[in-house]
C-alpha cells in the first residue's frame, strides 16, 4: 500500500535561494529536452527523440555545465526528464483517442515549482530519527533542510519531491506501508447523496452543511484580482499583488481539503459499507451548448448560460472530487467498503413502491411521489436510493 505525506520545510535563507537555484535549472533542463524533441520533428524528417536519448545526453551535460547542472543530483535530472516523457505520452495519448491535444508547452521558472527524486537515498535522504524531536531533509546542493514533521512516517520511503508553493516549500514522500489493522466492524451501512444546497446528505436523514469556502472569500478575491489588473506588468507591485492572489486560492484549497479529510473520516469510522453516486463531474460543470437564432444571423437563442455558470462555480466550491478521493483512500485504510451506482433518477424515484417520475420533486428539495403521496427530503430520498442500489450491486439483501 503507497501513501503520501506532506509535510512544511524550514529551510534557511541560504537555503531558500539554494532550493530556488533547483528549480531553475531543472526547468532549464525541461526547456531544452522540449526544444530538441521540437527541433528534432521539425528539421529532422520528424524524427522523435526519446527519453533514453535525452538521459545518455546527462553525462556530457553535466560535464559541460557544472556550475548549474553539474551540481544537482543525477536522478532528479533524469526524473525531470520523465516529467517530459510523461506529457508527450499523454498528448500523443489524446491525439488518439480525439481529445483536445494539449500539446507541451514550455514552463517559465514561475511554473516549475517541483522537483523528484525518484529513490531516497540517491541525491537525497530523509533523515527521521525516533528519538530526535528535529527532522531534516538531505538535499544534494542544498544540505540539510530542517522539516517540520506533524505525524509519523509509517513504511519505508520509496520517492521524495520538493514543492514550493508561494514563498513556503514542502517536501512531499511517498512511502509504502504494510496493511493497517481495519477498524473494528460498526454493522451500520450509509448511502451519501453529494449537492451543493447541502455538502451531502446520508440515507439515516442526516445532513452535512455545504460550506462555500470559495463564495465566503469571492469579494476579497475580486477585490485582488482587481488590484493585480491594474499593475503594470513586470514591476514589484505586480508581483506583490500576483501573490496576494495566489494566497487567497492557497487558503480555499486548503479549506476545502481540512473538509473533506474531516467529512470522510467520521463517514469511515462510523459506517461499514458506503454507497455514492458516480458522478461525472467534469461532464456536470460544462458551459451549455450555444443554439442558433435561425431568425437572426449570428445571433443565438438564450440557453441559461448565466445560471448554469454559477451552478458550475456551486460545483466546483464544493470539491467533491476530493471529497470522493479522501473517502476512497480512508476507507481503504480503515477495511471499509466503498461503491459508486448510477446515479440517474435516484432522486425521482419512490424509496416506498419504486414509482420514477419527474413530477415526483417538484422543488429542489422536496420529493412527493404523485404515485402513493410519499413525501420526504429530495436529497434523503436520493441517498437511501444510492444505498439501495449499492447493496443490490455488492449481493446483500435490499435495505
Amino acid at each position: 500500500m503507497i501513501r503520501t505525506y506532506k509535510f512544511l520545510m524550514r529551510p534557511t535563507v541560504g537555503q531558500m535561494g539554494a532550493l530556488a537555484e533547483m528549480l531553475r535549472d531543472h526547468c532549464s533542463l525541461y526547456n531544452a529536452a522540449l526544444q530538441e524533441r521540437r527541433d528534432a520533428y521539425r528539421h529532422s524528417s520528424r524524427t522523435t527523440v526519446r527519453y533514453g536519448q535525452q538521459s545518455a545526453q546527462l553525462k556530457d551535460i553535466r560535464a559541460f555545465d557544472p556550475e548549474r547542472q553539474g551540481r544537482w543530483s543525477f536522478s532528479s535530472q533524469q526524473a525531470t526528464l520523465r516529467r517530459l516523457d510523461k506529457a508527450f505520452v499523454a498528448f500523443f495519448r489524446r491525439v488518439k483517442t480525439g481529445d483536445k491535444p494539449g500539446y507541451p508547452r514550455f514552463r517559465s521558472g514561475k511554473r516549475f515549482d517541483t522537483v523528484e527524486w525518484p529513490k531516497d537515498g540517491d541525491g537525497c535522504r530523509w533523515d527521521a530519527t525516533p528519538h530526535d524531536p528535529v527532522t531534516r531533509l538531505r538535499l544534494q546542493g542544498v544540505g540539510h533542510v530542517k522539516v517540520h514533521q506533524h505525524r509519523p512516517v509509517i513504511g519505508k520511503v520509496k520517492t521524495i519531491s520538493v514543492k514550493r508553493e508561494g514563498r513556503r516549500w514542502y517536501v512531499v514522500l511517498t512511502a509504502e506501508r504494510p496493511a493497517p489493522e481495519p477498524l473494528p466492524a460498526t454493522g451500520s451501512v450509509v448511502g451519501i447523496d453529494l449537492g451543493v444546497a447541502n455538502f451531502l446528505a446520508d440515507s439515516n436523514g442526516e445532513f452535512v452543511a455545504n460550506p462555500r469556502h470559495g463564495q465566503k472569500i469571492a469579494a476579497k478575491l475580486k477585490a485582488a484580482q482587481q488590484a493585480l489588473s491594474r499593475c503594470k506588468r513586470g514591476s514589484e507591485r505586480r508581483r506583490k499583488a500576483v501573490e496576494a492572489v495566489a494566497r487567497l486560492h492557497r487558503k480555499v484549497r486548503r479549506q476545502r481539503l481540512d473538509h473533506a479529510h474531516k467529512t470522510a473520516l467520521d463517514l469511515v469510522r462510523e459506517h461499514d459499507f458506503i454507497a455514492h453516486e458516480d458522478l461525472k463531474i467534469h461532464d456536470m460543470s460544462k458551459a451549455p451548448v450555444r443554439k442558433p437564432d435561425p431568425d437572426k444571423s449570428g445571433s443565438f437563442l438564450p440557453n441559461g448560460a448565466a445560471a448554469k455558470a454559477g451552478l458550475n462555480r456551486s460545483i466546483a466550491d464544493a470539491g467533491w472530487g476530493v471529497f470522493l478521493q479522501m473517502l476512497t483512500a480512508k476507507a481503504e485504510c480503515a477495511g471499509r467498503e466503498v461503491m459508486a451506482v448510477d446515479p440517474r433518477s435516484t432522486s425521482r424515484r419512490c424509496p416506498e413502491y419504486g414509482h420514477t417520475a419527474k413530477e415526483n420533486r417538484p422543488t429542489q428539495e422536496t420529493f412527493h411521489c404523485v404515485s402513493c403521496g410519499h413525501e420526504a427530503h429530495a436529497d434523503t430520498v436520493g441517498a437511501l436510493n444510492v444505498l439501495r442500489a449499492g447493496l443490490v450491486r455488492r449481493g446483500a439483501v435490499p435495505a
